[in-house]
């Protein structure tokens, strides 16, 4: 099986205690620091104990995701064979991080991160452990539980990494250590929350502001970002990322945006964080008041499977440059129509496609924003190539 969830929810925990009801033996790996050398003395140690004491092994290897495919496959003989059953515990998306062949003979369990009153439960317990062995009696105040529990974010680990500095630095007293809030909060200060730069949370995050913009919601885009920024999210990304976001989802509708969000980036790089993060929360916040249009993004991906449909068509005679007196006279850009003579700046009646190809309409502005005036524009355009057409015609 594939435990998958943030860091701190007790993946390792469950392995063991599968182990122990189990009445299995257990051994622990971390793909970190194994390999297949590893591998092969477990599955060793797994078969001498079996021919020993009788006792299945469970192999447990942590942080799965970092085994290539070829020291991943090792496991699957030995797993098929029921020499080891096998538990991997991984942080990250398991579709992403492990092949096929391993999915396919493992279930995966996902779990989620541990709810405040979870966490309050984890630090009572280890505080009624540490009385329970007769050692020092440690207080831990309700603010300062609660300055804990928001900082180890979900984390069981760290909340108990947590109480174990606010236990050193709290003052002795009476009746022992009290942790109080002022103590609480010097051991969570700067204390981030989850977020891997490059993993599940990182994809998920920035997806989410995203689509937050795209819905138009500033609020939402807002703390989307503030979100990132303070799990440590480089902030030159999420700028690069809003320029794109610039053309995909506002396009024409306002070119304002594209501008504002490059300056945003060009302001960054200037003043850092944190002054720089407030250029980017402005063009954030500007794309997501915007009125929106993925008229360009469409028309784009239109144009290039036309490109690859296609292949390489011939440039029309007429659309091509003739800077020697050879392509002259081989008839390069021979009944051009230059548009500025014409009336209205548009040579009614051009075509600007290849000959083998049929004129294709990919662009189409939305009613919304600048979009609005382009689209009047175009479709005087085409009701005048029309009308030539059927004059043509006649």
């Amino acid at each position: 099986m594939i435990f998958w969830g943030p860091p701190g929810t007790g993946k390792t925990t469950l392995a063991r205690m599968i182990a122990n009801t189990t009445d299995a033996h257990f051994i622990a790996l971390s793909a970190v620091m194994a390999g297949i050398k590893e591998v092969r003395a477990a599955v060793q140690e797994a078969k001498d104990y079996r021919e020993a004491y009788g006792r299945s092994t469970v192999l447990f290897l942590d942080e799965v995701h970092r085994f290539n495919k070829s020291q991943q496959d090792a496991f699957l003989p030995y797993v098929e064979d029921g020499t080891l059953t096998f538990i991997g515990a991984t942080t990250e998306n398991p579709s992403f991080e492990l092949n096929n062949a391993l999915l396919s003979r493992a279930r995966v369990y996902v779990l989620k991160s541990l709810e405040e009153s979870d966490l309050q439960d984890v630090l009572q317990g280890a505080l009624s452990n540490i009385a329970g062995l007769g050692q020092e009696h440690i207080q831990l105040d309700d603010e300062a539980a609660k300055l804990i529990v928001l900082a180890a974010d979900g984390d069981a680990r760290r909340a108990l990494n947590l109480l174990e500095l606010a236990a050193d630095l709290a003052q002795q007293s009476e009746d022992g250590r009290v942790i109080n809030a002022a103590v609480a909060k010097d051991v969570a200060q700067g204390s981030r929350r989850r977020f891997d730069k490059q993993g599940e949370y990182f994809y998920d995050q920035i997806s989410a502001l995203h689509k937050s913009i795209r819905g138009s919601d500033p609020d939402a885009s807002l703390y989307w970002l503030m979100r990132m920024l303070d799990g440590g999210c480089d902030p030159l990304y999420v700028a690069r990322r809003m320029i794109r976001v610039a053309s995909e989802d506002i396009g024409n509708a306002d070119p304002r945006a594209l501008r504002l969000c490059l300056d945003a980036a060009e302001t960054y790089e200037r003043l850092g964080s944190p002054e720089g993060e407030l250029a980017i929360a402005q063009a954030v916040i500007f794309l997501a008041c915007a009125a929106k249009s993925n008229a360009v993004y469409k028309a784009a991906k239109s144009a290039a499977a036309d490109v690859q449909q296609y292949g390489s068509l011939e440039v029309p005679m007429h659309l091509r440059n003739a800077p020697t007196r050879l392509m002259k006279e081989l008839g390069y850009g021979e009944k051009y129509r230059y548009a500025h003579d014409e009336e209205g700046a548009v040579a009614v009646g051009e075509n600007y496609f290849p000959e083998d190809m049929p004129a294709v309409k990919y662009y189409h502005p939305v009613p919304r924003g600048l979009e609005l005036k382009i689209g009047e524009k175009l479709a005087e355009i085409a009701r005048q190539n029309q009308q030539q057409k059927d004059s043509d015609h006649d």
